[in-house]
Protein backbone atom coordinates (compact mmCIF):
# COMPACT_ATOMS: atom_id res chain seq x y z
CA UNK A 1 0.00 0.00 0.00
CA UNK A 2 0.98 3.33 -0.59
CA UNK A 3 3.05 4.39 2.51
CA UNK A 4 2.12 8.11 2.69
CA UNK A 5 -1.40 7.11 3.97
CA UNK A 6 0.41 5.71 7.39
CA UNK A 7 1.51 8.75 8.79
CA UNK A 8 2.22 7.95 12.62
CA UNK A 9 1.87 4.29 11.83
CA UNK A 10 4.87 1.91 10.34
CA UNK A 11 4.18 1.41 7.40
CA UNK A 12 2.78 -2.40 6.13
CA UNK A 13 6.20 -3.66 4.76
CA UNK A 14 8.04 -2.29 8.15
CA UNK A 15 5.48 -4.21 10.17
CA UNK A 16 6.17 -7.39 8.05
CA UNK A 17 9.90 -7.64 8.44
CA UNK A 18 9.73 -6.42 12.02
CA UNK A 19 7.53 -9.66 12.25
CA UNK A 20 9.77 -11.69 10.16
CA UNK A 21 12.32 -10.49 13.19
CA UNK A 22 10.07 -11.22 15.54
CA UNK A 23 9.82 -15.02 14.09
CA UNK A 24 13.72 -15.42 14.33
CA UNK A 25 13.70 -17.77 11.57
CA UNK A 26 17.56 -19.62 10.99
CA UNK A 27 17.43 -17.31 7.38
CA UNK A 28 15.03 -15.03 5.56
CA UNK A 29 16.00 -14.88 1.64
CA UNK A 30 14.67 -11.93 0.28
CA UNK A 31 14.36 -10.93 -3.30
CA UNK A 32 13.91 -7.97 -4.36
CA UNK A 33 12.55 -6.50 -8.17
CA UNK A 34 14.32 -3.51 -8.36
CA UNK A 35 12.73 -0.54 -9.45
CA UNK A 36 11.21 2.56 -7.58
CA UNK A 37 7.85 4.28 -9.42
CA UNK A 38 8.73 7.51 -7.44
CA UNK A 39 5.65 9.99 -7.22
CA UNK A 40 4.76 11.44 -10.14
CA UNK A 41 2.85 9.46 -12.72
CA UNK A 42 5.58 10.78 -15.41
CA UNK A 43 8.57 8.84 -13.99
CA UNK A 44 6.49 5.79 -12.76
CA UNK A 45 5.48 5.61 -16.40
CA UNK A 46 9.37 5.88 -17.48
CA UNK A 47 10.86 3.65 -14.99
CA UNK A 48 7.85 0.85 -15.75
CA UNK A 49 8.34 1.50 -19.50
CA UNK A 50 12.64 0.34 -18.88
CA UNK A 51 11.97 -1.99 -16.79
CA UNK A 52 9.32 -3.94 -18.29
CA UNK A 53 11.37 -3.54 -21.65
CA UNK A 54 13.97 -5.21 -20.17
CA UNK A 55 11.98 -7.80 -18.86
CA UNK A 56 9.82 -8.09 -21.98
CA UNK A 57 12.97 -8.06 -24.43
CA UNK A 58 14.56 -10.91 -22.08
CA UNK A 59 11.91 -13.17 -22.87
CA UNK A 60 11.91 -12.36 -26.35
CA UNK A 61 15.81 -13.61 -26.57
CA UNK A 62 15.35 -16.66 -24.16
CA UNK A 63 11.81 -18.16 -24.29
CA UNK A 64 10.39 -19.07 -27.42
CA UNK A 65 7.16 -17.36 -28.09
CA UNK A 66 4.50 -20.52 -28.34
CA UNK A 67 5.84 -21.79 -24.87
CA UNK A 68 2.71 -22.04 -22.34
CA UNK A 69 5.50 -20.74 -19.77
CA UNK A 70 6.17 -17.19 -21.42
CA UNK A 71 2.17 -16.58 -22.02
CA UNK A 72 1.64 -16.89 -18.60
CA UNK A 73 4.72 -14.97 -17.27
CA UNK A 74 3.79 -11.77 -20.04
CA UNK A 75 0.04 -12.01 -18.93
CA UNK A 76 -0.60 -13.24 -15.79
CA UNK A 77 1.91 -12.20 -14.13
CA UNK A 78 4.14 -9.10 -15.44
CA UNK A 79 1.64 -7.76 -17.65
CA UNK A 80 -0.32 -7.63 -14.65
CA UNK A 81 1.89 -5.38 -13.02
CA UNK A 82 2.59 -3.55 -15.49
CA UNK A 83 -1.13 -2.66 -16.45
CA UNK A 84 -1.48 -2.22 -12.43
CA UNK A 85 1.77 0.37 -12.56
CA UNK A 86 1.01 2.30 -15.27
CA UNK A 87 -3.42 2.52 -15.59
CA UNK A 88 -3.92 2.99 -11.62
CA UNK A 89 -3.62 5.84 -9.10
CA UNK A 90 -4.05 5.80 -4.92
CA UNK A 91 -4.88 3.04 -3.41
CA UNK A 92 -6.01 1.02 -6.72
CA UNK A 93 -1.74 0.81 -7.30
CA UNK A 94 -0.31 -2.41 -5.79
CA UNK A 95 2.67 -2.38 -7.29
CA UNK A 96 4.90 0.25 -5.06
CA UNK A 97 8.72 -1.63 -5.55
CA UNK A 98 11.78 0.21 -3.90
CA UNK A 99 15.33 -0.14 -5.32
CA UNK A 100 17.72 -2.84 -3.29
CA UNK A 101 19.39 -0.68 -1.63
CA UNK A 102 16.15 1.02 0.14
CA UNK A 103 15.47 -2.51 1.19
CA UNK A 104 18.91 -2.63 2.79
CA UNK A 105 18.18 0.39 5.45
CA UNK A 106 14.89 -0.47 5.68
CA UNK A 107 15.73 -4.69 6.77
CA UNK A 108 18.42 -2.93 9.05
CA UNK A 109 16.13 -0.89 10.72
CA UNK A 110 13.60 -3.57 11.05
CA UNK A 111 16.89 -5.14 13.09
CA UNK A 112 17.87 -7.38 10.66
CA UNK A 113 21.42 -7.94 9.55
CA UNK A 114 22.79 -9.40 6.39
CA UNK A 115 24.78 -12.30 5.70
CA UNK A 116 27.75 -12.60 3.55
CA UNK A 117 27.45 -14.40 0.62
CA UNK A 118 29.57 -17.63 0.46
CA UNK A 119 32.11 -17.05 -2.47
CA UNK A 120 31.81 -20.67 -3.67
CA UNK A 121 28.04 -20.79 -4.11
CA UNK A 122 28.49 -17.87 -5.74
CA UNK A 123 31.11 -19.17 -8.44
CA UNK A 124 28.94 -22.11 -9.43
CA UNK A 125 25.99 -19.89 -9.88
CA UNK A 126 27.83 -17.36 -12.29
CA UNK A 127 29.89 -20.38 -14.20
CA UNK A 128 26.24 -21.79 -14.58
CA UNK A 129 24.88 -18.73 -16.03
CA UNK A 130 27.88 -17.98 -18.26
CA UNK A 131 27.70 -21.89 -19.67
CA UNK A 132 24.02 -22.19 -19.55
CA UNK A 133 22.21 -18.99 -20.73
CA UNK A 134 22.02 -16.18 -23.05
CA UNK A 135 25.05 -13.91 -23.00
CA UNK A 136 23.01 -10.57 -22.39
CA UNK A 137 22.05 -12.28 -18.78
CA UNK A 138 23.37 -10.18 -16.26
CA UNK A 139 24.76 -12.08 -12.93
CA UNK A 140 26.72 -9.94 -9.90
CA UNK A 141 27.48 -9.48 -7.06
CA UNK A 142 27.29 -5.76 -5.07
CA UNK A 143 28.08 -6.35 -1.36
CA UNK A 144 26.28 -8.84 -0.03
CA UNK A 145 23.97 -9.11 -2.68
CA UNK A 146 23.55 -11.38 -5.70
CA UNK A 147 22.10 -8.96 -8.82
CA UNK A 148 20.63 -10.28 -12.15
CA UNK A 149 19.47 -8.19 -14.79
CA UNK A 150 19.35 -7.59 -18.27
CA UNK A 151 21.96 -5.58 -20.96
CA UNK A 152 23.18 -3.81 -18.16
CA UNK A 153 19.50 -3.39 -16.54
CA UNK A 154 19.54 -5.23 -12.95
CA UNK A 155 16.06 -6.62 -12.39
CA UNK A 156 16.33 -8.25 -9.28
CA UNK A 157 18.12 -8.46 -5.95
CA UNK A 158 18.73 -10.93 -3.62
CA UNK A 159 20.09 -11.12 -0.47
CA UNK A 160 19.81 -13.32 3.00
CA UNK A 161 19.53 -11.89 6.56
CA UNK A 162 18.80 -13.01 10.04
CA UNK A 163 17.27 -11.38 13.02
CA UNK A 164 19.62 -9.11 14.95
CA UNK A 165 20.54 -10.28 18.51
CA UNK A 166 18.50 -8.32 21.15
CA UNK A 167 20.65 -5.98 23.35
Amino acid sequence: MDESLFFDDPSPKDTVLQNIRKMRPDVFIQSILNSSYGSSYLSRFREALSYYTAMFDMFDAIIPRESKSRVVLEQDVFGRFALNIIACEGADLIERPEMYEQWQARNQRAGLRQLPLEPAIVNVLKDKARQCHHKDLLFCEDGQRLLRGWMGRILCAQSAWVAEEAS
